[in-house]
Formats: C-alpha cells, sequence, structure tokens
C-alpha cells in the first residue's frame, strides 16, 4: 500500500459505486479533492442553479468523507494546476478520478497526466461510450442504433457499496471554505423554491426509492405534466450522486421488461456522451451545417420575445408554466422543456443556442451533452434529430397531456378556468385577466414563418 493516494472529483461527487474511491481507499490514506474551476469551461461555467446545487452537494459529501476521516479538499483556480499542486505539497504521485466526456474535462484530464500518474475508472455512464461500435468499427450518430448497440452489453456491472474501512490523512491540508466560494443567491435570494430538492448521496438514494412505485407507468405517465411520473432523478445523476448502473439495477428488478422506457431514458445520457466525444463544439455549432443560413429572428423585437418567453409572459399558458417552473425550482417538466424549446425555436424563430444558454443558467441539472443535443433535437439541427418542419402545437399539446392542474400551480392568473378554457383562453372566448398577457405571435403566424424560413435552408 502507498502512504498516500489523491481521488480528484468532479461530476461524481459519491462515495457508492464510486471506482476512483474505492481503487484510492484499496491502496491507501485518501484525499479527496474537488477545484472549482471557472475558467477551463469558458461559456460553459456553471450556471448559477448549479452552482447552488454543487453548494449543497458538496456540503454532503463533505460531512459523510468526515465521517470516515477523510478530509475533502477545496481549492479554486485551474483545475491540473490545484490537484498538480496538492499533490506535490504531499509528495504524491497517484491520483483515481472518473473520466468524463465534456471537452473541458479531456484537456484538464491530459495536463494532469503529463505530470502526475493519474488512473482513470469508469463509472459516469452505463458503458464508456467510445466502445459502442458500429459493425466498422465507426461511432453512432443516430440514437436508436446506438440504443441497439448499447443493449447488448447490458445490464451494467452491479453497482459497489462504498468502501467500509477507509484510512484518512491526518494532517489538516490547506482548504477553501465553502461558503467563501458564494454559490448560493443572496441579493436576490431566488433560490427560495429550490427547497424541493435534497442535493447530495442521500437526497439521490430517496429520490430513487419514490420513482421506483412510478416506473412500470413511466411510458405514458411521463408526458403528463400534472402527474408526479417523472424521476427527477437529472441533477443527481448530472453531479455524480447516483451511478446510471444503480438505477439499472433497481429499476429492472423492479419492473422487468417495464422499465424498459425510462432504462433508455438513461441510455440517452449515454448517446449524448457519445455525441460531444465525437462532436466536442455539438454546443455551439449545428450539427447540420446547412442551418448555419437559417435566417434567425434578432433586434430589438426578437430579444423582447426571448424576454417574454425566459420570464413566462408568451400568452401561451403551458409555455408560461413551464418557465415559471423552471425560474422558482430550477427544473421543468421534461414534456414542457420540449414544448417550450419548440415554441422558442419554431414559433419565435429565435436562436436554439440562445434557449440552451438559458436552459444553462436555470436547470439545476444543466449538462453539457444533454442539453446541446436536445436542443439540436428540438430545433432540426442536429444530426439526430426532429425536422425543423414539425412544429409543435403548443395549445393542443396542453390538452393532449391533461396540464390543467400544471397550468393552475404555475400560472395562478388562470387558476380560476375551467379545463376546457385553460389551455386557450382566448379561443375558448374568455378574457384572460389583464395580468395575464395576450398571445406574443399567433399558433399559425408563427408556424408559417418557421416554415418559410425552413424553406430558405433548404433551398
Amino acid at each position: 500500500m502507498t502512504d498516500l493516494v489523491l481521488v480528484w472529483l468532479r461530476q461524481d461527487l459519491r462515495l457508492s459505486d464510486q471506482a476512483a474511491f474505492a481503487a484510492a481507499a484499496a491502496e491507501g490514506a485518501v484525499v479527496a479533492v474537488y477545484v472549482l474551476d471557472d475558467a477551463i469551461c469558458g461559456q460553459w461555467a456553471m450556471g448559477g442553479a448549479q452552482r447552488w446545487w454543487l453548494h449543497h452537494s458538496l456540503a454532503a459529501l463533505a460531512a459523510d468523507l468526515s465521517r470516515m476521516g477523510v478530509q475533502l479538499v477545496l481549492r479554486r483556480g485551474d483545475s491540473a494546476g490545484e490537484l498538480i499542486s496538492v499533490a506535490r505539497a504531499l509528495g504524491v504521485r497517484r491520483v483515481h478520478a472518473l473520466h468524463h466526456y465534456e471537452p473541458w474535462w479531456k484537456d484538464a484530464e491530459a495536463a494532469v497526466a503529463g505530470a502526475l500518474d493519474l488512473c482513470l475508472h469508469d463509472g459516469t455512464r452505463l458503458m464508456p461510450p467510445e466502445r459502442i461500435l458500429t459493425g466498422g468499427g465507426g461511432r453512432y450518430r443516430m440514437f436508436t442504433p446506438f440504443w441497439r448497440a448499447l443493449l447488448q452489453h447490458m445490464p451494467p456491472p452491479l453497482p459497489a457499496r462504498a468502501p467500509e474501512a477507509v484510512r484518512g490523512h491526518g494532517a489538516h491540508i490547506a482548504s477553501d471554505a465553502l461558503d467563501a466560494w458564494e454559490l448560493q443567491p443572496r441579493d436576490p435570494d431566488w433560490a427560495a423554491g429550490f427547497s424541493v430538492w435534497n442535493p447530495g448521496e442521500a437526497g439521490a438514494r430517496a429520490a430513487l426509492r419514490d420513482f421506483l412505485d412510478h416506473v412500470e407507468n413511466y411510458e405514458t405517465a411521463r408526458n403528463l405534466p400534472s402527474e408526479p411520473a417523472t424521476s427527477r432523478l437529472s441533477p443527481h445523476l448530472h453531479f455524480g450522486e447516483i451511478s446510471p448502473a444503480k438505477l439499472w439495477h433497481h429499476c429492472a428488478r423492479r419492473c422487468g421488461a417495464r422499465a424498459e422506457p425510462f432504462l433508455r431514458e438513461v441510455a440517452w445520457r449515454d448517446f449524448a456522451a457519445n455525441v460531444i466525444d465525437i462532436l466536442p463544439d455539438y454546443g455551439r455549432r449545428n450539427g447540420r451545417p446547412a442551418f448555419d443560413a437559417m435566417p434567425w429572428r434578432e433586434g430589438a423585437e426578437a430579444d423582447a420575445d426571448f424576454h417574454a418567453w425566459t420570464r413566462g409572459r408568451t400568452g401561451y399558458p403551458i409555455v408560461d408554466a413551464g418557465m415559471r417552473e423552471l425560474w422558482a425550482t430550477g427544473w421543468m417538466h421534461n414534456r414542457v422543456r420540449m414544448i417550450a424549446a419548440s415554441f422558442l425555436v419554431k414559433h419565435l424563430l429565435i436562436d436554439w443556442r440562445r434557449g440552451e444558454r438559458w436552459f444553462w443558467d436555470t436547470l439545476v441539472d444543466a449538462d453539457y451533452g444533454n442539453n446541446a443535443v436536445n436542443w439540436q433535437w428540438i430545433a432540426g439541427t442536429g444530426i439526430d434529430a426532429n425536422m425543423f418542419g414539425r412544429i409543435m402545437a403548443p395549445l393542443s399539446q396542453s390538452g393532449k397531456f391533461d396540464a390543467g392542474r400544471y397550468i393552475r400551480r404555475w400560472v395562478p392568473e388562470l387558476g380560476a378556468l375551467d379545463d376546457d378554457a385553460i389551455h386557450d383562453p382566448e379561443a375558448a372566448g374568455l378574457l384572460a385577466p389583464p395580468s395575464y398577457p395576450a398571445k406574443i405571435v399567433g399558433h399559425r403566424e408563427g408556424r408559417e414563418r418557421a416554415l418559410a424560413a425552413g424553406n430558405l435552408v433548404r433551398a
């Protein structure tokens, strides 16, 4: 056994089924290090909602580690430089970490490996996406064949328990105070509604237990915003507070083949990691170059429409409910995410990248791969995407998926309307209350404008 080993933590803030932590614990005394590095991510530095979650997740992890006698060292600055500095101060050569697929983390891994003995382990995905190959040895660019190929390797290995015995380092190592990072909002404190979340590994376990009662009905109920049928595990997965392997085994054990619709969604994370692994700039560049010529709306009028969208003031109740839920809780129901994103890109003809950036700042589960792949799917600009000409009708979608109670919760101005009127008060012949806006664009007008713009791209 070596004297001292580092564990480099990033989006893998757990102790169970964490191969890097287990390997380090088997080798010697453990020091866990987390570096807050905003510079390496460039424009993808964590947004406000993610920073709120990170504060609480690190606090929970530090408490768990402390009970095991292990210090969580917090540093701020260059990831590789700070990690190397800690290692050299302690005379350590070996570092264990989980492999990540964001381009900035791959760069940081290369920098650390150039100075230290970096041992990378799997564990952020069901399976490393570079191992899911076509018959010709290439990478998949479409989800359905990727899913079929992934299934050939499933189930994943059984999740491992947290190490029972861990040796900590006796001396105190210089560390930032978590509160000094000021990750939580103060003036104003816009995170009051975030109390619905319980960040940390214990919170992830609780969320999984709650979801297991709903997983067999996931295929149909997940589309109903008024029903508590989605897993709400996405932020826990993003921050690595629970492993995808654990989700797979618990859900499959609970309801067998009926778990497949949810497991496909877990696999979508693997596909998104696969996409950014082969196309690192997918978060800012169209997957289909023809859309570089798309005549997105710009200027003061477009800016005003974008602002109305961000504040839930479009006059479309289902869109506004989703955007207000996002602002209040840092999360939005998945079906409503698609409706709201489609409305921005198609009805308002605003560049998908503006919506992507807003979601990046406001979602607690904002993930580079998922965010980029999902927005490009909705926009029709991606390598695996919905056709641009397929335009969601938000008003009919609202009625189809019985969103009345959802709208009443998040758009209380419409709370007195019945289910026949609440999805589209204007069409029902009712005047919306003065505090609720008229539609900023008509459905037919927005649809025709989008189709005309799409035709220019294809011309």
